[in-house]
């Protein structure tokens, strides 16, 4: 009984030792996690979404209204420029060609009558043996026969283009990668000219509509490279360039992005239209910057004293934005505050221009005493990456 009130007594005084440990906070010296200042590659880039198209994309559609008789080529076909690639039923249109070439032929067999009309009347005015009034009105119905030709000749031309319409014909060099009737459907071309066939002119050519966000828009310029990948192809990293930055805005639930084209070279044919690209936009990159982590960027200690106004930053070379800001390196045991000079962000590391060495040992974090109070005087935003 003894024992147990001593092996009892011993575990109370441990638990009030460690409770009074707990709440002075502990009394051991402050200590300090540091990250070394390095070099090595940095890159800045801006990420997007988009869709990959074919750079020349034909909709193949019909003038005319009809019944499809016949389908020449299909999905996935090679085309060439004036292939035949279907057939509309010609029947009523070669009736109308008929019916407008017998139209024409009475029109011209009437011009003939108006003028042996015209020619007798003017002999006989000449041997006063006619009015002018007759004369005019002979020359007045050559004018009108001569006009009606003129529009029989328009109504035939009509009606023969609307039958040579019925074959419908592909306008450009390229592949079938879309078709949307099949034989006996009925098009009806009175409003609008339906879509039969969906034509790309050079799969290995394409581009991808990345649609940009306005907070970015401004580092992204024509000529600069993109890195991008597909979900077909998850390990595969592929490869374009800015080809044009469109002024049109578009804007979705209040959200403004701007179609950014970007030129892909599909040569081995890898890619398809429609797939959803994750771009990267490369704005800046450095082979052997000096570097250090945006952690050492966030850290404060608990004394530490505000500085006026915060960070400061001035426009750079295209695509940064020189920043001044305050880090702190561990000189002994205490961290000392130092200004710097930023370029750009990963989102993980920050390039330093001026203000600090290689191998420089820079605080991230604070443990031991004092630690949460240093810990709730950062910022949780500062030094993520930035954008301009």
């Amino acid at each position: 009984m003894k024992r147990i009130t001593l092996i009892g007594g011993a575990v109370l005084l441990v638990l009030l030792a460690l409770f009074a440990f707990r709440r002075c906070g502990g009394n051991g010296p402050a200590e300090y996690q540091t990250v070394t200042v390095t070099r090595g590659p940095i890159t800045q880039a801006v990420t997007a979404t988009g869709t990959l198209n074919p750079v020349v994309n034909v909709q193949v559609g019909s003038q005319v209204s009809g019944n499809i008789q016949k389908l020449f080529v299909d999905f996935n076909s090679k085309v060439k420029a004036g292939e035949v690639v279907a057939q509309i039923d010609p029947t009523l249109f070669k009736a109308a060609v008929t019916q407008a070439e017998g139209d024409l032929a009475s029109a011209q067999a009437a011009l003939e009558l108006a003028k042996i009309n015209d020619a007798r009347t003017q002999e006989l005015f000449e041997k006063k043996n006619s009015a002018q009034a007759d004369v005019d009105q002979a020359v007045a119905n050559l004018h009108q026969a001569e006009a009606n030709v003129k529009f029989k000749q328009g109504a035939l031309d009509k009606a023969q283009a609307d039958l040579d319409h019925c074959t419908i014909t592909s306008p450009v060099d390229g592949e079938v990668i879309s078709r949307s009737v099949d034989v006996g459907q009925t098009v009806a071309a009175s409003l609008s000219a339906p879509v039969i066939f969906t034509i790309a002119n050079d799969l290995a050519k394409m581009q991808i509509d990345a649609n940009v966000a306005e907070a970015d828009i401004g580092t992204v310029e024509a000529e600069q490279k993109v890195d991008f990948t597909v979900d077909a192809f998850p390990q595969r990293t592929f490869h374009g360039e800015v080809v044009q930055v469109r002024n049109a805005p578009i804007t979705v639930q209040n959200v403004v992005t701007y179609d950014t084209v970007i030129g892909v070279n599909n040569a081995d044919l890898k890619l398809k239209p429609g797939m959803t690209a994750n771009v990267s936009i490369v704005g800046a990159q450095r082979d052997n910057a000096l570097k250090i982590s945006n952690a050492a960027l966030r850290f404060r200690p608990p004394d530490a004293t505000p500085r006026p106004g915060g960070a400061t930053g001035h426009r750079g070379k295209p695509g940064e934005h020189l920043t001044e800001r305050t880090v702190y390196v561990l000189r002994g045991s205490k961290p000392s505050p130092v200004q710097i000079k930023t370029g750009i962000s990963d989102g993980i590391y920050t390039e330093v221009l001026d203000g600090l060495q290689e191998g420089d040992r820079v605080v991230t974090a604070m443990t031991g005493k004092g630690a949460s109070s240093a810990q709730s005087s950062n910022n949780p935003l500062a030094g993520g990456q930035r954008r301009f």
